[in-house]
């Protein structure tokens, strides 16, 4: 759809809602679209230097657990795509901030934001890049929603029972924990 946007000069969103319209319209059922599909394409168009092999490597190596770690079940590929390239962008010392992906992948900011705050959820955000890229983890975190989740009934049982203490205590604020 950025494609045809682009040669179309119109909206992507304008168009992305016209294209679920026929799409319902006519009954299609589509496939999910690999973001790692969109990782070459898009790291091209932002001025990465000769770190751009490295930083698409790292992008590749990203989605790979980020699918691993339950984080791209239900989520459109270009959110997972332009996450993936922020953060590897930044692995490797460039000063990239989410507006920079976004006006490339166009997706919304705050897509962004929860792909890269759902990935500091998981123990592959506490590898150094040269463990990330040597050292594959066996172990799978929890889907996000279900992390969230365990979270609020946490919260919701030590407002039931009353417990300050843990409610205070910053317990609840980080799954990790």
């Amino acid at each position: 759809l950025i494609d045809f946007s682009d040669a179309l000069q119109v909206n992507v969103y304008t168009l992305g809602t016209c294209f679920l319209k026929f799409r319902r319209l006519l009954g299609l059922k589509l496939e999910i679209i690999d973001p790692a599909l969109y990782v070459y394409r898009f790291a091209a168009h932002l001025d990465l230097d000769e770190k751009a092999n490295a930083v698409t490597l790292t992008a590749l190596r990203l989605v790979g657990r980020m699918k691993r770690d339950w984080i791209v079940a239900g989520r459109r590929p270009a959110g997972i795509c332009a996450a993936a390239l922020l953060i590897a962008a930044r692995a490797h010392g460039f000063s990239r901030h989410h507006q920079d992906v976004t006006k490339v992948l166009r997706v919304c900011g705050m897509t962004v934001t929860n792909r890269v705050k759902e990935f500091e959820m998981t123990p592959s955000a506490n590898l150094t890049l040269d463990q990330f890229n040597t050292v594959d983890l066996e172990t799978e975190a929890d889907p996000p929603i279900f992390t969230r989740n365990r979270i609020r009934e946490a919260r919701a049982v030590a407002i039931q029972e009353n417990n300050t203490e843990l409610l205070t205590s910053g317990a609840l604020d980080d799954p990790r924990e």
